[in-house]
């Protein structure tokens, strides 16, 4: 087991140095990474740091696909796909929190894994939704009026977009359920990731628009939602 856990610690170093040196994240971004995720493992385990890796894997490769178009659009990164200190923050803050949480009081350790799982379920239907839905997506509606409205723009969905996110919300539950075991919990893993991610589509079409708030904060709103949805099913 300890040398499992050294594995792990050579992966999260390897992590940090590959998202460097392939610009997947800045510097910052990129140690910051390191904690969250060594946060993660120490409160949720093998199947909290899966998880999270996951996301990450599958938010960059959702990020990289068809970058020239969401440029044209007017949807991509101003970083070109390359994650900043922020963007890590408000995607893996909540689960960092609550790995710390569960780290220093086990006896709350159920509640608070399934909590992050729903996070990175919310925080993984929110990047695949955005950056896949305007790929796939053949109408767009603005989520408070539901008229038509342009890709790329804070608040905006489309129903390929939407199923996109909750299949990436399902692949999280799937792995938390395949280290806690198949029960309702994989369900409302994948209501928290759902939910969220139209918390945060609400959030982009009021006050993100109204640039009362940054994208950032929606998306740490975003992954809080995610984790107080299974506190309440819990």
């Amino acid at each position: 087991m300890i040398l499992y856990n050294y594995l792990v610690y050579f992966f999260l170093f390897a992590g940090v140095a590959l998202s460097i040196i392939t610009h997947k994240l800045t510097v910052k971004a990129a140690l910051l990474g390191g904690i969250v995720g060594l946060l993660v493992f120490k409160g949720g385990g093998y199947t909290g740091i899966i998880m999270l890796a996951l996301f990450f894997i599958l938010g960059s490769g959702a990020t990289s696909i068809g970058l020239k178009k969401k440029q044209a659009l007017g949807a991509a990164d101003e970083n070109k796909g390359r994650r900043t200190a922020g963007q890590v923050l408000a995607n893996g803050g909540v689960a960092a929190v609550l790995g710390a949480i569960a780290w220093c009081k086990p006896g709350l350790t159920p509640i608070l894994q399934l909590m992050m799982a729903g996070s990175i379920a919310a925080a993984t239907a929110d990047t695949l939704s955005s950056e896949l839905g305007t790929l796939l997506g053949r109408r767009f509606y603005n989520i408070i009026t539901f008229k038509k409205d342009q890709p790329g723009l804070d608040g905006v969905i489309s129903v390929e977009g939407t199923l996109t996110g909750a299949a990436g919300a399902a692949i999280i539950a799937g792995v938390y359920s395949i280290g806690h075991g198949w029960n309702s919990e994989l369900l409302w893993i994948i209501l928290a990731g759902i939910i969220g991610n139209l918390a945060d589509s609400i959030l982009g079409a009021t006050v993100e628009r109204k640039h009362l708030i940054g994208n950032n904060l929606v998306n740490f709103l975003n992954t809080l939602t995610g984790a107080l949805v299974c506190l309440l099913l819990f």
